[in-house]
Protein backbone atom coordinates (compact mmCIF):
# COMPACT_ATOMS: atom_id res chain seq x y z
CA UNK A 1 0.00 0.00 0.00
CA UNK A 2 1.30 3.72 -0.97
CA UNK A 3 2.16 5.51 1.68
CA UNK A 4 0.12 8.62 0.38
CA UNK A 5 -2.98 6.12 0.74
CA UNK A 6 -2.91 5.94 4.71
CA UNK A 7 -5.44 8.83 5.30
CA UNK A 8 -6.77 7.55 8.82
CA UNK A 9 -4.18 8.24 10.82
CA UNK A 10 -2.05 6.22 13.52
CA UNK A 11 -3.64 4.72 16.33
CA UNK A 12 -2.96 2.50 19.44
CA UNK A 13 -4.27 -0.98 20.52
CA UNK A 14 -3.25 -1.75 23.81
CA UNK A 15 -3.57 -5.70 25.00
CA UNK A 16 -2.55 -5.77 21.13
CA UNK A 17 -2.40 -9.98 21.53
CA UNK A 18 -5.91 -10.55 22.89
CA UNK A 19 -8.76 -11.71 21.20
CA UNK A 20 -10.61 -8.56 20.54
CA UNK A 21 -7.28 -6.80 20.78
CA UNK A 22 -6.02 -8.60 17.70
CA UNK A 23 -9.45 -8.51 15.46
CA UNK A 24 -9.44 -4.71 15.95
CA UNK A 25 -6.20 -4.28 14.86
CA UNK A 26 -6.96 -6.90 12.07
CA UNK A 27 -10.15 -4.51 11.04
CA UNK A 28 -8.30 -1.34 11.70
CA UNK A 29 -5.44 -2.33 9.27
CA UNK A 30 -8.69 -3.15 7.09
CA UNK A 31 -9.46 0.28 7.24
CA UNK A 32 -6.50 2.03 6.26
CA UNK A 33 -5.46 3.00 9.53
CA UNK A 34 -1.40 2.94 10.87
CA UNK A 35 -1.55 0.94 14.06
CA UNK A 36 0.85 0.81 17.41
CA UNK A 37 0.07 -2.16 19.39
CA UNK A 38 1.42 -3.00 22.71
CA UNK A 39 1.99 -6.28 24.13
CA UNK A 40 3.19 -7.58 27.36
CA UNK A 41 6.97 -7.44 27.56
CA UNK A 42 8.44 -10.61 26.74
CA UNK A 43 12.09 -10.02 27.59
CA UNK A 44 12.99 -13.53 25.87
CA UNK A 45 10.79 -13.07 22.39
CA UNK A 46 9.84 -16.02 22.62
CA UNK A 47 5.95 -15.33 22.07
CA UNK A 48 4.23 -15.90 18.57
CA UNK A 49 2.60 -12.98 16.96
CA UNK A 50 2.91 -13.74 13.75
CA UNK A 51 -0.76 -14.12 13.59
CA UNK A 52 -0.81 -10.28 14.15
CA UNK A 53 2.63 -9.56 11.81
CA UNK A 54 1.51 -11.94 8.78
CA UNK A 55 -1.86 -9.47 8.54
CA UNK A 56 -2.61 -7.69 5.29
CA UNK A 57 -1.39 -4.21 5.89
CA UNK A 58 1.23 -4.66 9.04
CA UNK A 59 4.40 -4.94 7.21
CA UNK A 60 3.79 -1.81 6.24
CA UNK A 61 1.49 0.16 8.80
CA UNK A 62 2.00 -1.95 12.20
CA UNK A 63 4.49 -1.26 15.10
CA UNK A 64 4.60 -3.39 17.96
CA UNK A 65 5.47 -1.99 21.32
CA UNK A 66 6.47 -4.29 24.40
CA UNK A 67 4.69 -2.61 27.51
CA UNK A 68 3.85 -3.59 30.96
CA UNK A 69 0.52 -2.86 32.84
CA UNK A 70 2.62 -2.30 36.25
CA UNK A 71 4.56 0.59 34.53
CA UNK A 72 2.21 2.87 32.41
CA UNK A 73 5.29 5.01 31.59
CA UNK A 74 6.28 2.03 29.20
CA UNK A 75 3.00 2.99 27.30
CA UNK A 76 4.60 6.28 26.41
CA UNK A 77 6.35 5.20 22.84
CA UNK A 78 2.96 3.69 21.73
CA UNK A 79 1.00 6.48 22.30
CA UNK A 80 3.57 9.22 20.43
CA UNK A 81 1.71 10.68 17.06
CA UNK A 82 -1.75 8.60 17.43
CA UNK A 83 -4.94 10.19 17.13
CA UNK A 84 -6.96 7.90 19.31
CA UNK A 85 -5.95 4.92 21.49
CA UNK A 86 -7.72 1.71 21.92
CA UNK A 87 -7.69 0.51 26.01
CA UNK A 88 -7.72 -2.78 25.48
CA UNK A 89 -5.29 -4.20 27.81
CA UNK A 90 -6.83 -5.50 32.02
CA UNK A 91 -4.38 -7.47 33.64
CA UNK A 92 -6.68 -11.30 32.99
CA UNK A 93 -6.47 -13.14 36.70
CA UNK A 94 -9.68 -15.81 36.16
CA UNK A 95 -7.54 -17.91 38.80
CA UNK A 96 -8.19 -14.97 41.53
CA UNK A 97 -4.03 -15.52 42.58
CA UNK A 98 -4.05 -11.62 43.57
CA UNK A 99 -6.65 -10.11 46.07
CA UNK A 100 -9.16 -7.88 45.03
CA UNK A 101 -8.14 -5.00 46.26
CA UNK A 102 -4.39 -5.67 44.29
CA UNK A 103 -6.13 -5.88 41.34
CA UNK A 104 -8.62 -2.61 41.86
CA UNK A 105 -4.42 -0.70 42.94
CA UNK A 106 -2.99 -1.68 39.76
CA UNK A 107 -5.59 -1.53 37.03
CA UNK A 108 -6.41 1.97 38.44
CA UNK A 109 -2.59 3.11 38.97
CA UNK A 110 -2.21 1.42 35.44
CA UNK A 111 -5.56 3.68 33.99
CA UNK A 112 -4.18 6.88 35.64
CA UNK A 113 -0.37 6.54 33.80
CA UNK A 114 -2.07 5.56 30.36
CA UNK A 115 -4.59 8.48 30.58
CA UNK A 116 -2.49 11.03 31.50
CA UNK A 117 -0.21 10.33 28.88
CA UNK A 118 -2.70 10.65 26.67
CA UNK A 119 -3.98 13.99 28.23
CA UNK A 120 -0.37 15.41 27.80
CA UNK A 121 -0.25 14.21 24.29
CA UNK A 122 -0.97 16.99 21.84
CA UNK A 123 -2.24 14.43 19.17
CA UNK A 124 -4.92 12.19 20.10
CA UNK A 125 -8.39 13.26 19.80
CA UNK A 126 -10.38 9.96 21.87
CA UNK A 127 -10.08 7.32 24.19
CA UNK A 128 -12.11 4.56 23.56
CA UNK A 129 -11.89 2.10 26.95
CA UNK A 130 -12.85 -1.35 26.62
CA UNK A 131 -15.27 -1.88 29.87
CA UNK A 132 -17.73 -5.06 29.74
CA UNK A 133 -21.40 -5.71 30.34
CA UNK A 134 -20.28 -7.21 33.68
CA UNK A 135 -20.16 -3.26 34.91
CA UNK A 136 -23.41 -2.56 34.03
CA UNK A 137 -25.70 -6.01 34.36
CA UNK A 138 -25.78 -6.51 38.39
CA UNK A 139 -27.59 -3.57 39.81
CA UNK A 140 -30.73 -1.92 39.27
CA UNK A 141 -32.81 -1.61 35.99
CA UNK A 142 -33.39 1.92 34.74
CA UNK A 143 -36.78 3.24 34.30
CA UNK A 144 -37.21 1.35 31.03
CA UNK A 145 -37.69 -1.98 32.74
CA UNK A 146 -34.10 -2.49 30.86
CA UNK A 147 -30.05 -2.67 31.18
CA UNK A 148 -29.23 0.46 29.48
CA UNK A 149 -25.91 2.97 30.09
CA UNK A 150 -27.68 4.83 33.40
CA UNK A 151 -27.27 1.55 35.14
CA UNK A 152 -23.76 0.19 37.12
CA UNK A 153 -23.42 -3.15 38.60
CA UNK A 154 -23.72 -2.78 42.80
CA UNK A 155 -20.19 -4.36 43.70
CA UNK A 156 -21.06 -4.56 47.04
CA UNK A 157 -23.50 -7.44 46.14
CA UNK A 158 -21.24 -8.83 44.03
CA UNK A 159 -18.51 -9.36 46.65
CA UNK A 160 -21.63 -10.50 49.24
CA UNK A 161 -22.16 -13.55 46.53
CA UNK A 162 -18.52 -14.52 46.88
CA UNK A 163 -18.58 -16.24 43.35
CA UNK A 164 -16.02 -17.32 41.48
CA UNK A 165 -15.34 -14.28 38.54
CA UNK A 166 -16.91 -11.71 41.76
CA UNK A 167 -13.16 -10.19 41.49
CA UNK A 168 -13.41 -9.99 37.84
CA UNK A 169 -16.74 -8.26 37.77
CA UNK A 170 -15.82 -5.99 41.01
CA UNK A 171 -12.39 -4.85 38.91
CA UNK A 172 -13.82 -3.91 36.09
CA UNK A 173 -17.13 -1.91 37.32
CA UNK A 174 -14.35 -0.14 39.32
CA UNK A 175 -11.76 0.36 36.06
CA UNK A 176 -14.44 1.56 34.24
CA UNK A 177 -15.92 4.34 36.44
CA UNK A 178 -12.15 5.07 37.07
CA UNK A 179 -11.52 5.62 33.61
CA UNK A 180 -14.81 7.78 33.15
CA UNK A 181 -14.00 9.89 36.18
CA UNK A 182 -9.95 10.22 35.55
CA UNK A 183 -10.64 11.17 31.68
CA UNK A 184 -13.01 14.04 33.23
CA UNK A 185 -10.18 15.14 35.22
CA UNK A 186 -7.95 15.37 32.65
CA UNK A 187 -10.13 16.64 30.51
CA UNK A 188 -9.62 14.05 27.94
CA UNK A 189 -12.49 12.65 25.58
CA UNK A 190 -12.77 9.38 27.12
CA UNK A 191 -16.18 6.66 25.39
CA UNK A 192 -16.37 3.44 26.78
CA UNK A 193 -17.88 -0.01 25.59
CA UNK A 194 -19.50 -2.29 27.28
CA UNK A 195 -19.82 -5.63 25.25
CA UNK A 196 -21.93 -8.91 26.40
CA UNK A 197 -19.75 -12.57 25.87
CA UNK A 198 -17.88 -11.84 22.40
CA UNK A 199 -18.06 -14.98 20.11
CA UNK A 200 -16.90 -15.65 16.12
CA UNK A 201 -14.01 -16.50 14.97
CA UNK A 202 -10.37 -15.77 16.29
CA UNK A 203 -6.92 -14.93 15.15
CA UNK A 204 -4.84 -15.21 18.23
CA UNK A 205 -2.94 -18.43 19.43
CA UNK A 206 -5.64 -20.00 21.91
CA UNK A 207 -9.37 -19.73 22.02
CA UNK A 208 -10.63 -17.44 24.22
CA UNK A 209 -12.62 -17.68 27.32
CA UNK A 210 -15.17 -15.77 25.97
CA UNK A 211 -15.32 -17.97 22.88
CA UNK A 212 -14.77 -21.24 24.97
CA UNK A 213 -18.14 -20.41 26.75
CA UNK A 214 -20.20 -19.81 24.12
CA UNK A 215 -19.72 -23.13 22.49
CA UNK A 216 -19.90 -24.84 26.30
CA UNK A 217 -23.20 -26.83 24.76
CA UNK A 218 -21.25 -28.26 22.03
CA UNK A 219 -17.96 -28.88 24.28
CA UNK A 220 -20.11 -30.60 26.97
CA UNK A 221 -18.59 -28.29 29.71
CA UNK A 222 -21.67 -27.87 31.99
CA UNK A 223 -20.01 -25.46 33.76
CA UNK A 224 -20.63 -22.87 31.42
CA UNK A 225 -24.05 -23.50 31.23
CA UNK A 226 -25.38 -20.88 33.40
CA UNK A 227 -23.53 -18.18 31.80
CA UNK A 228 -26.03 -19.59 28.64
CA UNK A 229 -29.01 -20.20 30.55
CA UNK A 230 -30.22 -16.45 30.05
CA UNK A 231 -27.36 -14.55 28.03
CA UNK A 232 -26.35 -12.47 25.12
CA UNK A 233 -23.28 -12.59 22.37
CA UNK A 234 -22.32 -10.68 20.33
CA UNK A 235 -19.58 -11.06 17.16
CA UNK A 236 -16.56 -10.19 17.44
CA UNK A 237 -16.10 -7.94 14.35
CA UNK A 238 -18.96 -6.10 15.55
CA UNK A 239 -17.53 -5.31 18.72
CA UNK A 240 -14.47 -4.03 16.83
CA UNK A 241 -16.32 -2.16 14.54
CA UNK A 242 -18.14 -0.76 17.50
CA UNK A 243 -15.11 0.48 18.98
CA UNK A 244 -13.75 1.90 15.45
CA UNK A 245 -17.22 3.85 15.19
CA UNK A 246 -16.79 5.30 18.63
CA UNK A 247 -13.71 6.44 18.08
CA UNK A 248 -14.91 8.38 14.62
CA UNK A 249 -18.12 9.73 15.85
CA UNK A 250 -17.55 13.09 16.67
CA UNK A 251 -20.85 13.20 18.97
CA UNK A 252 -19.61 9.88 21.12
CA UNK A 253 -20.09 10.63 24.81
CA UNK A 254 -20.27 8.16 27.94
CA UNK A 255 -20.65 4.27 27.82
CA UNK A 256 -22.61 2.21 24.87
CA UNK A 257 -23.72 -1.19 25.35
CA UNK A 258 -22.86 -3.85 22.57
CA UNK A 259 -24.83 -6.63 22.31
CA UNK A 260 -26.61 -8.22 19.20
CA UNK A 261 -28.08 -11.51 20.03
CA UNK A 262 -30.37 -12.26 22.95
CA UNK A 263 -31.24 -15.75 23.92
CA UNK A 264 -32.10 -18.53 26.58
CA UNK A 265 -30.22 -21.63 26.54
CA UNK A 266 -33.26 -23.44 24.88
CA UNK A 267 -33.00 -20.82 22.26
CA UNK A 268 -29.25 -21.87 21.83
CA UNK A 269 -29.52 -25.77 21.94
CA UNK A 270 -32.71 -25.65 19.03
CA UNK A 271 -30.40 -23.19 17.20
CA UNK A 272 -27.27 -25.42 17.12
CA UNK A 273 -29.44 -28.49 16.80
CA UNK A 274 -30.78 -27.34 13.59
CA UNK A 275 -28.08 -25.54 12.16
CA UNK A 276 -25.15 -27.91 13.04
CA UNK A 277 -26.66 -31.36 13.44
CA UNK A 278 -23.26 -33.51 13.83
CA UNK A 279 -23.31 -31.91 17.55
CA UNK A 280 -25.29 -33.47 19.85
CA UNK A 281 -27.12 -31.33 22.50
CA UNK A 282 -27.28 -32.20 26.23
CA UNK A 283 -30.68 -32.72 27.57
CA UNK A 284 -32.46 -29.72 29.64
CA UNK A 285 -31.67 -31.49 32.60
CA UNK A 286 -28.44 -30.92 32.84
CA UNK A 287 -29.31 -26.94 33.52
CA UNK A 288 -32.25 -27.34 35.49
CA UNK A 289 -30.97 -26.22 39.04
CA UNK A 290 -28.62 -23.87 37.91
CA UNK A 291 -28.84 -20.26 38.98
CA UNK A 292 -28.46 -18.25 35.60
CA UNK A 293 -25.80 -15.43 35.27
CA UNK A 294 -28.21 -13.21 34.00
CA UNK A 295 -26.62 -11.35 30.56
CA UNK A 296 -30.10 -10.00 28.77
CA UNK A 297 -32.90 -7.41 28.70
CA UNK A 298 -30.36 -5.20 27.69
CA UNK A 299 -30.82 -2.20 25.68
CA UNK A 300 -28.61 -1.18 22.81
CA UNK A 301 -30.19 1.77 21.60
CA UNK A 302 -27.73 4.25 22.21
CA UNK A 303 -25.21 2.81 20.47
CA UNK A 304 -27.75 1.86 17.15
CA UNK A 305 -29.09 5.86 17.88
CA UNK A 306 -25.80 7.23 16.57
CA UNK A 307 -25.44 5.20 13.34
CA UNK A 308 -23.94 1.82 14.24
CA UNK A 309 -25.24 -1.57 12.42
CA UNK A 310 -24.91 -4.77 13.51
CA UNK A 311 -24.10 -7.41 10.31
CA UNK A 312 -23.76 -11.06 12.39
CA UNK A 313 -26.02 -12.58 14.16
CA UNK A 314 -25.79 -16.53 15.65
CA UNK A 315 -25.18 -18.22 12.40
CA UNK A 316 -22.16 -16.12 11.97
CA UNK A 317 -20.86 -16.42 15.13
CA UNK A 318 -20.97 -20.48 14.99
CA UNK A 319 -19.33 -20.71 12.13
CA UNK A 320 -16.46 -18.95 12.68
CA UNK A 321 -16.27 -19.90 16.40
CA UNK A 322 -16.60 -23.99 15.17
CA UNK A 323 -14.21 -22.87 12.08
CA UNK A 324 -11.24 -21.86 14.58
CA UNK A 325 -11.77 -24.25 17.29
CA UNK A 326 -11.44 -27.41 14.51
CA UNK A 327 -8.62 -25.21 13.05
CA UNK A 328 -7.05 -25.61 16.82
CA UNK A 329 -8.37 -28.86 17.29
CA UNK A 330 -10.65 -27.97 19.76
CA UNK A 331 -13.39 -29.92 18.07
Amino acid sequence: MAADDNKKGRVCVTGGTGFLGSWTIKRLLQDGYSVNATIRIDPERKRDISYLTNLPGASERLQIFNADLDKAETFAPALEGCIGVFHMAHPLDFEEKETEEVKVKRVTAALRGILQACAHSKTIKRVVYTSSISAVAFGNKSESGLVDESCWTDVEFIRSLKTFGGPYIVTKTLAEKAALGLAEELGLDLVSVNPTWITGPFICSHCPDSVYVSMALILGDKGHYQHLKDGSLVHVDDVARAHIHLLEYPKAKGRYICSAVEFTIEDLCEFISATYPEYQMPTPDSWKDLIPVKFSGLSTKKLQEIGFKYENGLEEMFDGAIKCCKEKGLL
